[in-house]
């Protein structure tokens, strides 16, 4: 919605532009008119759409070519006013007022035109069969008003009609020469139309109707009202109601009526509450809301998020498979401008068979909002969320978590979704254990492409707790770069345990970038399946690992023909977990050894409980 708007007011002289603008002011005609009224402010709680208004008069006597070529430029709408008592004051209009606004113009950028019609009073009957055929030829003619500043008749309804124009303009919407909606109208309110079509079967029901009425306009239509409309739409469009439900094409003719029939202000707040700008493409306030993340804070879904985002799936889901086809997520990319997501989905979550399940598409939710926040926001955009969820934006499902500092002095994180760094020399098979994580044995999935992410998500549990996993695998060429990002909240440090070589890599990296921080770091001997090679002269990688008070390499392979082994990945997770146990052993103690240490503790106190007696009874 635009903040102000300036109207111009045209015409020959005499015609009585002062004295409208001074009538609408003072509420009375003027006993003497000036040659030219000041530039008047108008306040927004005293205009019919809260928009402070400017008017600004103009006069061929005291003002210059480059003055009105001026105002021309700055004006929002011009009022082109003629006497309807002078037939030459109306030819004006198209010779020269008309010509002199937009004859320099393209016909989709013209400003909107009022013609006003002065000094009814001095007339019997109206004067607009003259103005028809010049309302015919010019599309940017809005309306014509026919008013008297003397009988002080309809110069509010001129003033608002002015204001109307610019602030829902019909240009955008519809060519009044074909007489229907254009291609950019169609196209938003589809998309309007598709998110209000909650079970996805072509046509509003009456609930459907009555809360899209209640979202856009702030209350449901009455029952009556609602068999009104539909009627109207089956007396005038084939195929606009089916199953007593309103369907795209009536929707559709529902709008063109509301603006063939100068109600387009009713058009253009179903659009602006779904977030469309004048040029009817989605503005950034819509699809951008501000969002902070301090530094160290990271962004997750929240409980909202979730839900809005689950429903969205359940209701493309149509032959409820608990999976998304490529043909249901086609139909849920259709509100989206691009499909977000085809291409990387198969490298970054678990799919099924071609298909996205709910646990995958909820995990490359996860993934977006972690990774880039602006791409969820303005996703959750295109689907409609502020609007269906009744908030003031999407940035409400979102969670910016405390930073990672106080999460370490705290001694356990409240993240949901950890990041795991995969770093490790060329060849150690990081590509391999990012497959793994999605349960991908050796050989069984396709590379990822070199233009793909480096990034798979997947849930862990831990202590009882689904924490959401992601592991980034960084090549070894990045780590080459001056200031590599390896901030994460845990670190798989992989070398190849056949190649003891590849160790001195993980050595260079950990010491460079972890051994002074409180990143909890893995070494992992990758290729376990394989012999063991000799180690080079110096430390092991286990003896390493305990000088540094690591905990030991744990050995991973993912071939052969049984699943990997997801100790690892859980592993990962907890140490991500709880980052105060950077230098403990993490594993929980076996069952076994906690009775041994119960029944060890017993023993202990009944001995000290012995000595303890026999030392009362020697000092009595």
């Amino acid at each position: 919605m635009r903040r102000d708007v300036r109207i111009l007011l045209l015409g020959e002289a005499q015609v009585g532009k002062t004295s409208l603008i001074l009538s609408l002011v003072g509420e009375e005609f003027p006993e003497e008119v000036p040659a030219r009224a000041e530039e008047i402010t108008i306040p927004a709680d005293v205009t019919p759409e809260k928009v402070p208004t400017h008017i600004v008069d103009y006069s061929e006597t005291e003002q210059t070519e480059e003055e009105l070529q001026d105002e021309i430029h700055r004006a929002d709408v011009v009022c082109v006013v003629y006497d309807v008592s002078e037939e030459a004051t109306i030819e004006k209009i198209r010779t020269k007022w008309i010509p002199l606004v937009n004859g320099r113009t393209e016909r989709g950028s013209r400003l909107p035109i009022i013609l006003v019609g002065n000094k009814s009073d001095l007339r019997l009957g109206s004067a607009m069969e003259a103005v028809l055929p010049i309302m015919s030829q010019f599309p940017e003619i809005e309306t014509c008003v026919e008013c008297s500043a003397k009988q002080l008749r309809n110069i509010s309804e001129l003033f608002y009609y002015a204001q109307k124009a610019v602030l829902h303009p019909t240009a955008p919407l519809y060519d009044p020469e074909a007489k229907q909606l254009r291609p950019a109208c169609i196209q938003a309110l589809t998309r309007i139309f598709r998110l209000s079509d909650q079970d996805l079967d072509h046509t509003l029901s009456d609930e459907e109707l009555s809360a899209f009425q209640k979202s856009c306009f702030g209350h449901p239509l009455a029952p009556q009202a609602l068999e009104d409309v539909k009627r109207v739409v089956c007396k005038n469009v084939e195929g606009g109601v089916r199953d007593n439900g309103l369907t795209l094409e009536g929707f559709l003719f529902l709008n063109t009526l509301f603006i063939q029939r100068g109600r387009h202000e009713t058009t253009w707040t179903i659009l602006r509450r779904f977030g469309y700008s004048d040029t009817l493409e989605l503005t950034a306030d819509y699809l951008f809301p501000p969002l902070h993340v301090p530094p160290g804070c990271s962004t997750e879904l929240n409980h909202r998020g979730y839900q809005f985002v689950q429903r969205v799936f359940e209701k493309h889901d149509q032959d409820r498979d608990g999976a998304l086809s490529p043909v249901e997520l086609q139909s849920l990319y259709s509100v989206f401008p691009v499909a977000p997501w085809v291409p990387e989905l198969p490298c970054t979550v678990r799919t099924e068979a071609g298909q996205l399940p709910l646990h995958g598409y909820l995990c490359q939710w996860t993934l977006v909002t972690y990774l880039d926040v602006r791409s969820c926001l303005a996703h959750l955009g295109y689907l409609g969320y502020p609007t269906l969820c009744e908030q003031d934006s999407q940035a409400q499902a979102i969670t910016v978590t405390r930073r990672k500092r106080l999460d370490q002095e705290k001694g356990q994180t409240q993240r949901s979704v950890l990041m795991c760094k995969v770093l490790g020399a060329r060849g150690v098979g990081k590509s391999a254990f990012l497959r793994a994580f999605l349960g991908h044995r050796l050989g069984e999935a396709q590379e990822f492409p070199a233009d793909s992410p480096v990034h798979v998500i997947d849930t862990v549990q831990v202590n009882g707790q689904e924490k959401y996993l992601i592991l980034c695998e960084m090549s070894a060429d990045s780590l080459l770069a001056v200031s590599p990002d390896t901030t994460c909240d845990v670190a798989c440090l992989m070398f190849d345990g056949s190649d003891p070589r590849s160790f001195a890599h993980c050595i260079s990296v950990y010491k460079r970038h972890y051994m002074d921080g409180q990143t909890p770091c893995l070494f992992v001997s990758s290729k376990a399946d394989l012999p063991e090679g000799v180690p080079p002269a110096g430390l092991s990688p286990a003896e390493f690992c305990r000088r540094h008070r690591l905990p030991p390499p744990t050995p991973f392979s993912c071939a052969g023909p049984a699943q990997p082994h997801t100790d690892v990945f859980t592993r990962l997770a907890t140490m991500a977990t709880f980052p105060h146990l950077v230098h403990a052993e993490l594993r929980p103690t076996p069952v076994w050894l906690k009775g041994v240490l119960v029944a060890a503790g017993a023993a202990m106190a009944a001995v000290l409980s012995i000595s303890l007696y026999r030392v009362l009874v020697k000092s009595r």
